[in-house]
């Protein structure tokens, strides 16, 4: 297992194309193809994203995890985000999704954040990587924050 950078990778048009299954409004193959060129392009140049890693398996990507400088309309005055934490189906349940949230938050930290901050609807789930809950946002979701100073000297790297 490698943890390595996405965004200029043989990776990062499946990991824009996961990102659009997962979290997206389906779409034709033409129309991926399309969604995919645009957003590689607005990645390279750097529009709203710091980091994005991925987790390598002999030339696989496993998942995958991304810091944002923003995540939705909401709590804009707030940065980075922690987001797009994503293993493929059959790799989870193996401690997978520890290794990458650990990776960014040592990204997150060597820029020199002291806080990430990270939206869901998942209950109990990002509390066991830190998480302190914030507030409800108008989307429904719950608003968190991991205080890397703190949390960074619990993890093991």
């Amino acid at each position: 297992m490698e943890v390595i950078d996405l965004k200029c990778s043989k990776y990062i048009d499946e990991y824009i194309e996961l990102c659009s299954l997962e979290w997206g409004e389906k779409k034709t193959k033409s129309e991926m193809q399309e969604y995919i060129k645009k957003k590689k392009n607005k990645i390279l140049d750097g529009d709203k994203y710091i980091s994005i890693l991925g987790l390598i398996n002999e030339n696989e990507l496993v998942g995958f995890i991304s810091l944002f400088k923003t995540d939705g309309d909401d709590r804009t005055d707030l940065s980075p985000w922690y987001a797009t934490m994503y293993v493929k189906e059959k790799y989870r349940n193996k401690g997978y999704s520890k290794i990458l949230n650990n990776a960014i938050l040592k990204k997150a930290k060597e820029l020199g954040y002291k806080k990430v901050y990270l939206k869901t609807d998942l209950n109990n789930y990002y509390e066991k990587f830190g998480a302190r809950y914030i507030e409800n946002l108008s989307n429904g979701e719950k608003l968190y924050y991991i205080d890397l100073e703190n949390e960074i000297s619990k993890s093991t790297f």
